[in-house]
């Protein structure tokens, strides 16, 4: 019985020494998350929405599909929620070239559903007296944030998620930026999900094609892994601290990310220009 003890005991500080490691100290915030995720996004659609017009574009999420696209409302992209188990192309009507539209939908995770919604509803019980915790539904994952949880919480926060999930051996327990993260057992991540929507879009063996996958998240090196092995495309991670990575470049924030796609819409800009001088 003590040495089990020990065992989850040792569990748990591991997991809060990943979870402290990827979580500078908290600063008391004077804008709440979801004010603060509105202002990223809305700094970087109109970027977003211009790059679209020029490249095929995917915004590949571990949130919820649906609840994306809420807030982004660019339709003539493609979607790929859930850490890309939730894919779909944008509409025909929105795509400039009917002849390349690809419907796209893809849910590899579908009989996790039931699942997934009832332990999203367990940890809400468990976790409601963690303050500062929030559990989110991202359809086929579950987010539980501890951005607002006082470090002294977290190994609390850690012991409950991981006793909800003894009871379920198909979800596993991983970690994102300031994020536990509960899927499904499923080979299949934000690597993944990039091969997919290279393979839909008919990119996977194409010579003069360069992807490049933005990202900031510890699960986005996963696509920065896809890109680097196949030697095709570049990874860019989003960091303001240097940082181990699969990444081949990196930008440092938002701002930095808006300004790169804006002068990649100006070079496709003029090479059409061009082309139409000649």
């Amino acid at each position: 019985m003590f040495s089990k003890k020990t065992e989850t005991e040792g569990k748990t500080h591991s997991w809060v020494d990943s979870m402290r490691d990827s979580s500078p100290t908290r600063v008391k915030p004077t804008t709440s998350l979801s004010e603060t995720e509105e202002k990223n996004t809305w700094i970087m659609r109109e970027a977003v929405r211009d790059v679209g017009r020029y490249f095929p574009t995917a915004i590949v999420t571990g949130r919820c599909r649906d609840k994306v696209y809420s807030f982004v409302r660019l339709a003539g992209l493609y979607y790929a929620g859930s850490h890309g188990m939730d894919i779909k192309g944008p509409s025909k009507n929105s795509c400039r070239n009917k002849k390349d539209y690809q419907d796209v939908l893809f849910q590899p995770a579908s009989e996790f559903l039931r699942m997934i919604d009832e332990v999203y509803n367990v940890l809400l019980e468990r976790t409601k007296c963690i303050p500062g915790a929030k559990v989110e539904d991202n359809k086929f994952c579950i987010s539980v944030h501890f951005r607002c949880v006082e470090e002294k919480m977290w190994a609390t926060l850690v012991e409950r998620v991981r006793s909800v999930l003894n009871d379920y051996p198909k979800l596993r327990l991983t970690q994102g930026r300031k994020v536990l993260e509960i899927r499904p057992t499923i080979k299949w991540d934000k690597g993944k999900a990039l091969e997919f929507l290279l393979e839909s879009l008919g990119y996977a063996n194409s010579t003069d094609v360069l992807p490049v996958y933005i990202g900031d998240d510890r699960t986005d090196e996963d696509a920065f892994k896809v890109l680097r092995s196949r030697g095709q495309g570049l990874g860019i991670l989003v960091s303001k601290v240097p940082k181990e990575t699969n990444a081949s470049y990196s930008l440092q924030e938002p701002t930095e990310v808006k300004d790169f796609l804006r002068r990649l819409v100006e070079w496709k800009r003029s090479t059409l220009q061009g082309q139409c001088r000649v």
